[in-house]
């Protein structure tokens, strides 16, 4: 018999340094999660993505025990670690940031792939050319 699910939440957190600290310590604490575990259990898994913003889905049971299911950086995590740029435009139509190639804007299309409702790259790589002009970036 399957366990009967009591919350579920989504988290972005830092890669490889999750703390109890809010606003992360909090949330946990509401949902019943053993905070100290998900910490450890989080740290571990994201060891090689450290640095990067991680979204976690956390799936708390009756028991208090959890899942948790990491998917792909947001996607403009994803563009500026392309162009080795800290943010994006404050004025996306006047200021341009960067330029991304079709090959770049692709490569993050497939990386992304398992998290977008796009039924095939070519219509990833439209949102991501989205996401890049509300930033400020070109697309050639």
């Amino acid at each position: 018999m399957a366990k009967k699910i009591q919350k579920k939440l989504k988290l972005q957190v830092t890669g490889g340094k999750a703390s109890p600290a809010p606003p992360l310590g909090p949330s946990l604490g509401q949902a019943g999660v053993n905070i100290g575990e998900f910490t450890q259990r989080f740290n571990e898994d994201t060891r090689d993505r450290m640095g990067e913003i991680v979204p976690v889905v956390l799936t708390v049971f009756e028991d208090k025990s959890f899942e948790l299911e990491y998917k792909v950086s947001p996607m403009s995590q994803l563009i500026l670690k392309k162009l080795n740029l800290k943010s994006g435009s404050g004025k996306n139509v006047v200021k341009k940031v960067g330029t991304l190639t079709d090959a770049q804007v692709r490569e993050i299309a497939e990386e992304k792939m398992p998290d977008l409702n796009a039924g095939s790259v070519e219509a990833a790589m439209e949102i991501v050319k989205g996401t890049c002009r509300s930033m400020g970036v070109e697309v050639k």
